[in-house]
């Protein structure tokens, strides 16, 4: 999985899809186990609270739900474009995420191996 917090990301699919041209946020958590990531304004729901001494007011709390990963496309750094991402080796050894586009490297995945080292 090559998305991580605080990545921008576009909706291409889903409910969210035509909200703004394109539909860019940042992601705020990402759970690996189901696939899915919390991506910040998109696919909001109301949740209604009870009365309590924690919530006095009660009421309907707006939140954000999880979406699958295979809705959203990772936005490069450097080009601008959703693009989808790759992994190489980099010169020092370490995995690296790299934009299919231009090529940029978007940060390590994985810190260098002794035995790739260069």
């Amino acid at each position: 999985m090559h998305i991580r917090v605080d990545d921008l990301v576009e909706v291409r699919t889903g409910d969210d899809r035509g909200r703004g041209s394109p539909t860019r946020a940042k992601v705020l958590l990402v759970d690996r186990n189901a696939g899915k990531l919390v991506v910040e304004g998109i696919n909001r729901v109301f949740k209604h609270v009870r009365r309590s001494q924690k919530n006095p007011q009660g009421g309907r709390l707006s939140k954000e739900m999880p979406i699958a990963i295979s809705n959203v496309l990772l936005v490069c750094r450097s080009c601008g474009k959703a693009t989808r991402t790759g992994a190489r080796n980099a010169k020092d050894g370490a995995k690296e995420r790299y934009c299919r586009k231009c090529g940029a490297g978007l940060g390590t995945i994985a810190p260098p191996k002794a035995a790739k080292k260069k």
